[in-house]
């Protein structure tokens, strides 16, 4: 008979052990199932199997050690347990109502067959709500922790309280309950490779999601097609300022940037260093690295939060660069997130390095009262509040309705969770209407009005909050030498391609209306130590 633990298995407790040491010493004849049933089965354990599941998941809240880590801890245990142990690594693949029956076919597949788990053959131990779906399929279940499947009532620490106390301690690797939870095989594990400090960070980490997410409303096929698509115009204004030696990406997405930094022959010398928080980009970048999509084999990625701490050793980078990733921080983090952020890679750099800061800007004046004529005939005008389920529907609506609709339901949908109200009223000048509201306001509009396909997303980031003198002034303040060559700009094809014929924006001077230049976008702010 095989017993099947499936789970995260972050880590390993003294209680599991011992549970399974009980069942292959005494064996299942009196053994109960979660039910109360006394199962009288007269075979001995065989073997038991650990389907690890979110094994391609590492350095998130919710899988907090990577697969190999986890795959130790149970290796070392089972060295003391008197039956074959085997674990198989079974990757995240969403929610899915059969994942029980995948997790078996996976179990079959990567034993090459040895282990066809059915409920004639095997007992699953589980306590936690994931057993109805191996119930389903007909198989047992060893209730372990689980003392009441009625209402959930354990009565031994799960492996996740365990997890969740040592975040919350202050010292977990000399807490006496702690160790005394904890198999010795998964302490050894997590105080080795620091685990506890990295468990630590993530549980503070109040920007990203449990699965290591900034957002769960990002579309990243249409991000990974954007992030490529503008990857040559990005490294085209950095690339004369990029210092050889030890070159840094921090929010590398998928790669772009650095995969043109690997083709110049100027820095072909240097190392390459990609940080990315988000796990599903960091995939990507692997993977691309993998199929050899980088000429420079000196290129290394790493999944880590930027905000938390330094993500590169102090004083040891020539050049970091980052893109269209500060107004993030601002706009999923904080205020104090943001000027963290900038201390962290002023310490990171060697004397004399550069930080390249290429992101979106906030224009000159941002305060000033403008009055925004836009179209109201370029889409219909229909209800622009209407709710849909389906992020597809919702951008193909969005995409109907006209400039003027689509304000309306920016300013409803603008910031929203985080409190902004977009002030503005509708004024009629010469029977003409026109939006009445704050430069900034305009700008985050015009700014953002066309991503249709991630709106959800785009409407929790605020990319105008410093003009670029105060960009400026917050670098200098942190002891940053302003490059002579930062500056910002308009970008043209934004003008020409998203802009006329859509909003025009004017000031009221003497009682007239006189037409104002269209705002700043970008910036390419160069911080020297």
């Amino acid at each position: 008979m095989y017993l099947v633990i499936p789970g995260r298995h972050q880590l390993i407790t003294q209680f599991q052990f011992e549970y399974l040491s009980s069942l292959i010493k005494n064996g299942l004849y009196h053994v109960k199932d979660v039910d109360g049933k006394e199962l009288q089965i007269n075979e001995p354990v065989e073997a038991i199997i650990f389907p690890v599941t979110s094994a391609n998941h590492s350095n998130t809240r919710r899988n907090p050690l990577p697969f190999y880590l986890r795959a130790i801890s149970i290796e070392a245990m089972a060295a003391e347990l008197n039956v074959p142990v085997y674990i198989y690594g079974i990757d995240d693949v969403g929610s899915l109502s059969n994942f029980a029956s995948y997790t078996l076919k996976r179990i079959k597949h990567e034993s090459d067959g040895k282990f066809d788990c059915t409920a004639q053959n095997s007992l699953i131990i589980c306590s936690t709500p994931v057993l109805k779906l191996y119930q389903s399929l007909g198989f047992n279940i060893l209730p372990a922790e689980l003392s009441d499947v009625t209402n959930w009532k354990y009565h031994s620490l799960m492996p996740w309280d365990i997890v969740e106390q040592i975040a919350a301690s202050a010292k977990w690797d000399e807490d006496e309950s702690i160790k005394a939870a904890m198999h010795h095989s998964s302490y050894n594990v997590w105080k080795k490779y620091g685990v506890g400090e990295k468990v630590k960070l993530l549980f503070t980490d109040h920007m990203i999601g449990s699965d290591g997410d900034l957002t769960e409303t990002r579309d990243y096929n249409v991000y990974v097609r954007q992030m490529d698509d503008i990857a040559e115009l990005k490294y085209h204004d950095t690339s004369s300022y990029v210092q050889p030696g030890r070159i840094g990406d921090i929010g590398c997405a998928v790669g772009s940037w650095m995969k043109l930094a690997c083709k110049d022959e100027r820095l072909r010398e240097s190392d390459f260093y990609g940080i990315e928080v988000s796990r599903h980009l960091y995939q990507i970048c692997q993977q691309r690295k993998e199929n050899g999509e980088f000429q420079n084999p000196f290129l290394f990625f790493s999944q880590k939060n930027a905000v938390t701490g330094l993500v590169y050793e102090q004083g040891s980078m020539n050049t970091i660069h980052t893109s269209s990733l500060t107004h993030e921080i601002e706009s999923y983090g904080s205020r104090e997130d943001l000027l963290k952020f900038i201390k962290n890679r002023y310490e990171e750099l060697a004397p004399g390095g550069v930080w390249i800061n290429r992101d979106v800007v906030g224009p000159k004046n941002k305060g000033q009262e403008i009055y925004l004529w836009l179209n109201d005939g370029d889409g219909n005008n229909a209800d622009p509040f209407m709710q849909f389920g389906d992020r597809n529907e919702l951008s193909h609506f969005l995409q109907s309705l006209s400039t003027y609709a689509r304000f309306l339901r920016f300013a409803k949908d603008f910031r929203k969770k985080e409190g902004y109200i977009v002030k503005f009223e509708e004024v009629t000048i010469e029977n003409k209407l026109y939006i009445k509201t704050s430069l900034r306001n305009a700008s985050e509009f015009l700014s953002r009005k066309d991503y249709t396909d991630n709106w959800e997303s785009e409407m929790h980031e605020t990319f105008c909050f410093w003009d670029f003198e105060e960009w400026k002034a917050q670098l200098s303040a942190i002891n940053f030498t302003i490059h002579s060559s930062s500056h910002s700009f308009r970008n043209e094809w934004i003008v020409n391609n998203r802009w006329k014929g859509k909003a025009e924006l004017y000031s009221m001077t003497e009682n007239q209306l006189a037409q104002v230049d269209y705002p700043e976008t970008t910036m390419i702010l160069i911080g020297v130590k």
